[in-house]
């Protein structure tokens, strides 16, 4: 049986290194660390943490030029979507390749979900983003792989756009995607996917200044409001530290 104070060993870890390093490497190319409280843990429309607040901690060490890894903790506390997970810890891998205004990335991500069994799964993900003066727009494509834990495969498409607004320490963003795949286990599929294929969309704002950083995100989702709780339209607070 997974202890239940796993998670809190786990972002100790990533923290003491990284109190010795967030998921994006700074400028001069060296490991970089975060930490952050948020008012809910939402990702692509859905709350991964039951709607409570979240403590998300990450760590990021380039390897060679363009490749890094990442790792994620967040805390959950007993996350229903996700078998009573404590938290989740993303494992990442990824690649960047500047080519012109392009910048085009590959990775491969593994979610670990400690305080719960079979819920673990794999995806892969490239993208491609093209910058525009302060604007940065772009598409991704997101997939996981048919795995007993998510009852099927899943494949995550969209696009983003990005804006920091000039002369100001603000940043405006903006996404839409879908998700769709095939339904082995509809139990198991329903975690990532409780209306079969969906829309979700969101907006953020974002205020940096120096290490400091705080945010508002709107996000929602096409999902029916009787196929899954937290899964409609919310406003998500954030406030973090780069070290």
């Amino acid at each position: 049986m997974v202890s239940r104070n796993r998670p809190i060993l786990l972002a100790a870890a990533l923290l003491l290194p990284g109190v010795a390093a967030p998921a994006f490497a700074q400028d001069d190319g060296g490991p970089s660390a975060s930490v952050e409280v948020a008012s809910d843990e939402r990702r692509r429309g859905l709350s991964w943490s039951n709607g409570d607040p979240v403590l998300r901690a990450s760590v990021s060490v380039p390897v060679v030029d363009g490749l890094a890894l990442d790792a994620v903790a967040v805390s959950l506390w007993g996350s229903r979507r996700h078998g009573g997970a404590d938290g989740v810890i993303d494992l990442r891998a990824g690649y960047t390749r500047q080519i012109g205004g392009w910048s085009l990335t590959a990775d491969a991500t593994y979610h670990a979900f400690p305080g719960a069994s079979g819920q673990d799964y794999a995806e892969l993900g490239v993208s491609a983003g093209f910058l525009i003066g302060p604007a940065n727009i772009g598409a991704f494509a997101r997939y996981a792989p048919r795995q007993g834990a998510i009852g099927g495969d899943n494949l995550y498409l969209g696009a983003e756009a990005l804006l920091g607004i000039p002369g100001t320490p603000l940043t405006v963003s903006g996404h839409v995607g879908r998700s769709s795949g095939s339904i082995r286990d509809p139990l198991r599929a329903w975690r990532l996917r409780p209306d079969g294929h969906y829309w979700d969309h969101g907006v953020a704002l974002d205020y940096r200044q120096g290490q400091w950083m705080a945010g508002l995100r709107y996000a929602n989702s096409s999902i029916d409001s009787g196929a899954s709780n937290h899964a409609g339209a919310t406003l998500v607070a954030r406030f973090g530290i780069d070290f």
